[in-house]
């Protein structure tokens, strides 16, 4: 079916004629075929978003409608790869179009001739239905590839064809109760704006290690939560994105590139194959997908690139892997729904936003969750969706902030202050939250023991108390503080300076195990109550400042973190001499 176009207002094309067409079906625009989908309907009167450039088009050239909504294809080889916001594979377009993306270039998602080792886990006779894996794929060295039976289909296998096939080779037969036959291939197809099916969904209860102190100690985030990174210009969004994308314990990274700078995009791509993952040795490419719709791409496809990302990470949620997706940033996705809602000449909300930016967030974060997959036997995987806000000027009083902060349960807020006083990772630690911990401390507790979270608060405290007593010495000086109060000083200061802050440059540093992070924190507190012990029997409290073992202390976060407790060890017994040494020193005296 065809319709004629009307209007051309940007990425917005108005055609009329397209009577029989829905909501969100994708068209093909003008002689270039352009890729488009349509927003809203009046009568036969379609108003579409053009995900390229739409310069050149004009009244009277033709639409065609496909019947189809917009849909992403999964399958084997999305892993180690690079999409634009539509799923168009950046490389392959290299390849056919050259450096430069040619409007209306049709490219497969996945490749059709690549050959894929297809290795049957079920049996013929076997009754399967969604969910229900087929066989695997060693997609890269560090993944295997669940080829699963694809939503809709239930029945008994008939045929599976082992070995090497392309995506597109027909790799099983399922028959179903009404005798019909559904040939099956590696290849599933899922609209991006409706969430994939599953069982159930849990509460989470697992912490995500990052291997950064101040998140996974301070404001940790369970595997299947949402967070948010809000912060200006300069304070970090991007690099606290990649450390995550980096260290985090999880099997699957989808890493959104929606609208910032492509150079940042390119430290990715540059970056990313020389990492080494921690946990198998493989490039860390080989488990991460990523899709780049940086500032000078079309601004429509802005706005699907997180949906396409989502679904993607569904769908390895559902062969019960761990996923965590990364998008960077959500405001500048929210800029797109801002200008395609004008060309509308829809009535705008707060600053220009659309009235429905929060519930357009709520659906993406809602995404997100531990859940019990589909299919037979236990079955388990998650979404761990994590956003940058990039608000004007740091004023998080903006909608797309406010929006998010309802919705996300961790709220990691970036400080530009820190940031130029090369403090990193740039996380305030008075204005940040997570909503987790009460989920969280069972695990906690149970890894090892109370002490965790009671040394968590403590530090929490101390941080606090800092920030009063900073208000006086500003006034009178450090001098006219109490030694405690004065000993509360130092000990914050040994908490920011040797515990939270950490230097992605060096390898002892970038990652924690939460073995070093627990020890290394009761290191700084077990120094605070032994110098506590210490002030009661009247010593100079500058002689505590100047042991040994202060320093020590300081370095001991670049010890290795898988030999950590010899180094925690010999600390303290050096902390207990020395302080017991400047006590005997005061009663002499």
């Amino acid at each position: 079916m065809s319709g004629i176009i009307t209007k051309v207002s940007g990425p917005l094309v108005v055609a009329r004629g397209l009577a029989d067409a829905n909501v969100s079906d994708v068209v093909r625009v003008g002689e270039k075929r352009l890729i488009g989908e349509i927003l809203n309907m009046v009568g036969d009167q379609a108003s579409i978003q053009v995900y390229e450039e739409t310069s050149g088009l004009g009244p009277g050239a033709e639409v065609i409608t496909t019947g189809m909504p917009m849909s992403v294809e999964l399958g084997p080889g999305m892993l180690d790869n690079i999409y634009d916001g539509i799923q168009r594979p950046l490389p392959e377009m290299r390849r056919v179009a050259g450096d430069s993306i040619t409007r209306g270039i049709d490219v497969p998602a996945l490749d059709r001739e690549k050959l894929w080792d297809f290795v049957p886990v079920a049996s013929v006779g076997d009754m399967v239905s969604a969910g229900d894996v087929l066989g695997t794929v060693q997609e890269t060295s560090a993944i295997s590839h669940r080829i699963m039976v694809p939503y809709g289909v239930k029945g008994e296998v008939t045929e599976l064809f082992a070995g090497e096939h392309t995506v597109t080779e027909v790799i099983a037969i399922v028959k179903d109760e009404k005798g019909e036959t559904h040939e099956l291939t590696m290849i599933q197809r899922w609209p991006v704006r409706i969430a994939r099916p599953y069982k159930h969904k849990y509460v989470p209860d697992r912490p995500m290690n990052s291997g950064q102190r101040i998140i996974d100690t301070m404001f940790p985030i369970a595997k299947g939560g949402t967070a948010a990174v809000p912060g200006p210009f300069g304070s970090g969004k991007t690099v606290v994105q990649h450390q995550l994308a980096k260290w985090s314990d999880v099997d699957i990274v989808v890493y959104i590139g929606c609208g910032e700078r492509g150079n940042e995009m390119t430290d990715v791509l540059m970056e990313f194959p020389e990492l080494k993952d921690p946990r198998n040795g493989e490039p860390l490419m080989k488990r991460t997908v990523l899709i780049a719709n940086t500032s000078d791409m079309p601004v429509a496809a802005r706005e699907a690139s997180i949906y396409t990302g989502i679904t993607i990470a569904e769908y390895f949620r559902d062969m019960g892997y761990d996923v965590a997706v990364l998008a960077d940033s959500t405001s500048r996705w929210a800029e797109a729904l801002r200008e395609m809602s004008g060309r509308l000449e829809e009535m705008p909300g707060e600053e220009g936003y659309p009235a429905y930016l929060a519930s357009r967030l709520a659906q993406f974060y809602e995404r997100a969750g531990r859940v019990e997959c589909l299919g037979s036997g236990e079955k388990s995987g998650s979404v761990t969706a994590i956003g940058a806000v990039s608000p004007p000027g740091g004023d998080i009083s903006e909608p797309v902030s406010q929006a998010t902060m309802r919705i996300v349960k961790v709220f990691w807020a970036l400080d530009s202050s820190l940031a130029y006083a090369r403090h990193f990772p740039a996380i305030n630690w008075l204005t940040s939250y997570s909503l987790y911990l009460d989920n969280l401390a069972p695990w906690y507790t149970e890894q090892f023991g109370e002490t965790y979270m009671k040394n968590r608060e403590r530090a929490m405290s101390i941080l606090q108390e800092e920030s009063e007593l900073q208000e006086i010495v500003r006034l009178v000086g450090q001098d006219a503080l109490s030694p405690r109060d004065r000993l509360t000083m130092e000990t914050a200061k040994m908490v920011r300076e040797d515990f939270l802050q950490q230097n992605a440059f060096v390898a002892e540093d970038a990652y924690s195990s939460y073995r070093k992070q627990f020890r290394l924190l009761d290191l700084v507190l077990r120094y605070d109550v032994l110098c506590r012990a210490a002030l009661d029997k009247d010593v100079d409290i500058e002689k505590l400042f100047t042991i040994g073992c202060r320093e020590a202390i300081g370095r001991a976060k670049m010890a290795d973190p898988e030999n950590f407790d010899p180094v925690y060890d010999g600390i303290e017994a050096e902390m207990k001499a020395e302080i017991a040494a400047v006590i005997e020193e005061g009663s002499d005296r």
